[in-house]
């Protein structure tokens, strides 16, 4: 088929959203002819990519798509800061919909000149963005979504005051969104097909919206997975790697509060930076342990990936999240994780794999994941038994794994939607 993407967000060298597109792209790119339209700055990324193996990419076409009057350079301190400063959130999203109305124009005219089969709006990863291009009048796919779930109340004190307000505040705006934005529900109307990045978003795509979807998580494996599991020798510290934006709603906090009075004989990686990191490092010094944590900054993927070789466990602290990048990227190493039971880490990690700690309040998850470390501290059996469990959990989230479930809700769409003439297509890019 003749398939049109758009992923703003698609690169192989950065995670996130950007991981997310390169990899739903990887899984796709074989079984079809596909035009892509992306973001400009992430050409170079892109060309490199591209030039390593021309032959894996050749029914690949790449359209790099800007908004007049307005770019994004990556690179830029301005928009970098966008993560780290609240306010300059809806500063990114009116740049994006100004660029989600181009990728329309752009779609119009290559449409014309190649008809494509399908459609599918892919990255960003939320259901504020369907975009426009289901308004030309081909069978449209659109996910994985998410977004839809709200932080949980209960949970908002452990972000600290500044947090708490923050994530109060997006709770609110998002349950308004999810009841009066008329974008989605249009999307959602004409979508062919439909998928949902959790089980949790699916269940909120049929509260809102009365749309079934199926999940497929939004991440996959790397294809640099191993085979093998780093052993942990006797009375060798256990190495725990903790990593992510340092953000109130990753909650390292809790992790090092659980750390302290609590397990012995470990040493913790911290990979990442972020407004958080100070406050962070503050506070296991008062918990005396500064020694034992190892602050790395924002590094490379290739240097987190390596860091993760040498890992006997990997903890996740996050209160809110889709599915982190690097849960499936620690599994692929073969290292066990720990993380809530909630976000789409429930649909990943099993009791083969690594542990889900109920967190029903912050104090309470801070003692269970305690004891949940000290055991695989004192039990190399078990955490071992994990680890190939890691393993084998991993290749059930590769994008070769994902690529015949997704070309399946392809045709499907296509089947759903049968044959489409390309001059009745008359919307115009600024209709509703």
């Amino acid at each position: 088929m003749k398939i049109l993407v758009a992923a703003w967000a698609c690169n192989p060298r950065q995670g996130s959203e950007a991981a997310v597109g390169w990899g739903w792209l990887s899984a796709i790119k074989d079984q079809h002819d596909v035009h892509v339209l992306t973001a400009p700055y992430q050409r170079d990324w892109i060309q490199s990519e591209i030039s390593r193996a021309p032959d894996k990419f050749s029914r690949v076409q790449f359209h790099c798509v800007e908004p007049p009057f307005l770019s994004y350079n990556y690179n830029s301190g301005f928009w970098r800061r966008q993560k780290d400063i609240p306010l300059l959130v809806p500063i990114f999203h009116r740049y994006y919909h100004r660029w989600m109305r181009a990728a329309y124009r752009t779609a119009l005219d290559l449409h014309r000149k190649v008809h494509f089969d399908l459609v599918h709006q892919l990255t960003f990863v939320s259901f504020r963005f369907p975009g426009h291009l289901w308004k030309l009048g081909i069978p449209f796919v659109w996910g994985p979504i998410g977004g839809l779930e709200n932080t949980p109340w209960r949970l908002l004190p452990a972000t600290g005051a500044r947090g708490a307000a923050y994530y109060a505040g997006r709770n609110l705006v998002n349950s308004a969104q999810k009841r009066f934005l008329r974008a989605p529900r249009r999307a959602f109307r004409r979508a062919g097909a439909v998928v949902a990045a959790t089980s949790g978003m699916q269940a909120e795509i049929r509260r809102w919206y009365g749309a079934s979807s199926e999940v497929i998580c939004e991440v996959g494996s790397p294809t640099e997975s191993s085979n093998e599991f780093p052993l942990r020798a006797p009375n060798e510290p256990l190495r725990i790697v903790w990593s992510g934006l340092h953000l109130p709603g990753k909650a390292l906090q809790l992790l090092l509060h659980a750390l302290h009075g609590g397990p012995e004989n470990w040493h913790l990686d911290i990979y990442g930076d972020g407004p958080c990191r100070s406050q962070w490092q503050s506070l296991a010094s008062r918990l005396g342990l500064d020694r034992q944590c190892m602050w790395h900054g924002q590094v490379s993927r290739y240097e987190a990936m390596n860091g993760l070789r040498h890992a006997h466990l990997f903890v996740v602290t996050s209160l809110k999240d889709l599915t982190s990048n690097v849960i499936v990227e620690a599994l692929a190493r073969g290292v066990p994780v720990i993380c809530p039971d909630h976000c789409g880490f429930t649909d990943v990690i099993t009791e083969q794999c690594g542990i889900k700690v109920p967190i029903h309040s912050p104090r309470e998850f801070e003692r269970l994941m305690a004891g949940a470390i000290a055991d695989l501290g004192s039990d190399e059996e078990r955490r071992r038994q994990l680890a190939a469990g890691a393993l084998r959990r991993a290749r059930e989230f590769s994008w070769e794994m994902k690529a015949p479930m997704i070309d399946r809700i392809y045709r499907r769409a296509v089947e759903k939607r049968g044959p489409v003439v390309i001059e009745q297509m008359v919307l115009s890019a600024t209709d509703g």
